[in-house]
């Protein structure tokens, strides 16, 4: 039976990242990965002609950022593309009105000071919250204060809303009250147009990576002379001294995973109270632009946005007048079992509402379905009515002194992000050797 020092379960940024990492200080490390590829939630198609990615997309905020410093490194062509998250006015965005028409640069300027407003007050609210209040219980305490009448309180009741579900792909009620703390960008974001991928790409090179090696069971134990793990894959078996399991919560929570003997607390309770979401990308390739020059965003208001409410101009990136759109919380949900031309249909019957016949039949719709593959089970964690900030970096802890679980939702300071993706598995690459590990060496060759 195979043996190696460290085995990595998930081809991911992460665990790519403590793979490399391992390996440069020395370690025989074999990485498993379940899918004919590796990435993960970082996936590149370019099927259409161009570059498209599926998953992760952005860097949000390359100040101070250690991912935009190795992407830089290996020479990965970037675009600036700052939208600041689901923020109000940080790039120009066109407004429109629950009737349809567009909003006045003053109007939209009041609205966009309206959320600010709410903002101000919901960081005091969310601070003071009591355990176990969700989003929904904080922006409805933060909205009361405001003493504003129906309407003006709705527009942005729904713009929260929104936001809880662009942000992390779930329905404002389901989210802690802590679930976006946080929500902040330093510095401008950047797409990459030759794909996302190719960092995961380049980060594999050299590595032992075996692909469709669909992990089953982990077994581990920290006794002493017999500490080590067994790991059971679709290909067979293999043990190692040590494991670093990257693969999402959804997959950890699944009975097709199973690590044996179970999780200890506080590992336990932290995995317990975090979920994955329902988030789906939807691209729309047009053969003409119909939209405003200038236009970063486009987003409408009232209950006719309750499903489509945000686009975003992706041209520059594709080459092709392009809008993306997202499928999430609850439509994500609603629309799962819908056909790409359903998709596409009410995606162009709310357009149309806004720019009439102006909008043509798209050319091509790229879909993504990431609830329904078994090797995501969504597209991230988000914090669950309940949880706490700090669950994110007690699922990284040491089990056993062998197993160390590593991935975007095991990093607290920026989860549900490459970058948390990223500072997970050098956190566990540390983990493993009991020494500190410098990042910056990541881009290297491994040693012959």
């Amino acid at each position: 039976m195979t043996h190696v020092d460290t085995v990595v379960i998930g081809a991911g940024v992460s665990g790519l990242t403590a793979a490399r990492l391992l390996a440069q200080a020395g370690q025989r490390v074999m990485v498993l990965e379940a899918r004919d590829r590796v990435g993960g939630r970082t996936w590149t198609d370019r099927s259409s002609g161009s570059a498209t990615d599926r998953g992760a997309s952005w860097i949000h905020g390359i100040t101070d950022s250690p991912l935009d410093e190795i992407t830089t490194a290996l020479g990965m062509r970037k675009i600036e593309f700052t939208v600041g998250g689901y923020q109000p006015d940080s790039r120009p965005i066109a407004y429109y009105g629950p009737d349809g028409e567009r909003l006045s640069d003053a109007a939209a300027a009041a609205f966009a000071a309206d959320i600010h407003t709410v903002d101000a007050r919901l960081a005091e609210v969310i601070a003071a919250s009591a355990p176990g209040s969700s989003y929904g219980d904080v922006a409805e305490t933060a909205l009361a204060d405001q003493r504003w009448d129906a309407e003006r309180t709705e527009r942005v009741r729904e713009y929260l809303r929104h936001r809880s579900e662009e942000q992390y792909g779930v329905w404002i009620d389901e989210l802690d009250a802590h679930g976006l703390d946080d929500d902040s960008i330093e510095g401008d974001e950047v797409v990459f147009p030759d794909g996302y991928d190719v960092l995961a790409t380049r980060l594999a090179e050299g590595l032992d990576v075996r692909l469709e090696h669909v992990v089953s069971r982990v077994e581990w134990s920290g006794d002493g002379a017999q500490s080590g793990v067994r790991v059971a894959h679709s290909v067979g078996e293999l043990t190692a001294d040590r494991a670093v399991v990257t693969v999402p919560v959804g997959v950890l929570q699944s009975p097709e995973f199973r690590i044996d003997p179970t999780l200890p607390e506080p590992v336990a309770g932290a995995l317990g109270r975090l979920a994955m979401n329902r988030f789906e990308k939807v691209f729309l390739e047009f053969p003409e632009r119909f939209w405003d020059e200038n236009v970063y965003a486009i987003r409408r208001q009232g209950p006719a946005a309750l499903r489509w409410h945000s686009w975003y101009d992706l041209s520059a990136l594709h080459g092709t007048p392009t809008l993306l759109t997202f499928a999430a919380g609850p439509t994500a949900l609603e629309t799962r079992d819908w056909s790409d031309a359903e998709v596409a249909a009410s995606v162009l019957a709310s357009l149309r509402e806004l720019y009439g016949e102006r909008v043509p039949e798209p050319v091509a719709i790229h879909r993504t379905d990431w609830q329904d593959d078994p090797f995501a089970r969504g597209s991230y964690a988000y914090m669950t009515v309940g949880s706490v900030p700090e669950d994110h970096d007690v699922l990284a802890t040491p089990v056993g002194g062998v197993l160390h679980l590593a991935g975007e939702a095991t990093w607290t300071d920026d989860p549900a992000t490459v970058t948390a993706a990223l500072m997970s598995g050098h956190r566990a690459a540390e983990h493993v050797l009991g020494t500190e590990v410098s990042l910056s060496a990541l881009p290297d060759r491994l040693p012959r």
